[in-house]
């Protein structure tokens, strides 16, 4: 059968914040959905972009030399081994595009590492 993602009805199944669920993949990238609120850690991912793609909400992305500001509807591209630290003062809705196997804090570990390869 031939069914499409709603993107809204996967949202719903989860609550927890920068915690991301795989809801596709493409070749060796998954489509990751993700809740944010408040700031994550400092990170890089030294081998890989990382995409951002803000679906409800506001967030920046804050940079050691700036940031950029992110809403509903617009995208950004981290390139790979730049340290950012995403954050969002009300929560928002976020898609990710990464490779697979992608660590959500990269780098740095911690806390904040979410559980790898959860698919909703």
């Amino acid at each position: 059968m031939y069914l499409p993602i709603n993107l809204q009805s996967k949202f719903a199944l989860f609550s927890e914040h920068w915690s991301p669920k795989i809801i596709a993949q493409m070749n060796n990238y998954h489509f990751k959905l993700v809740k944010i609120q408040g700031e994550f850690v400092w990170h890089t991912h030294p081998e890989t972009d990382e995409v951002f793609i803000v679906l409800r909400g506001n967030m920046i992305i804050h940079f050691r030399d700036g940031m950029v500001h992110l809403s509903t509807g617009e995208m950004y591209v981290v390139p790979k081994g730049t340290e950012h630290r995403p954050s969002a003062a009300s929560e928002c809705d976020l898609m990710l595009v990464e490779p697979t196997g992608t660590i959500n804090t990269g780098d740095a570990g911690g806390e904040r590492t979410a559980k790898g390869d959860v698919w909703i």
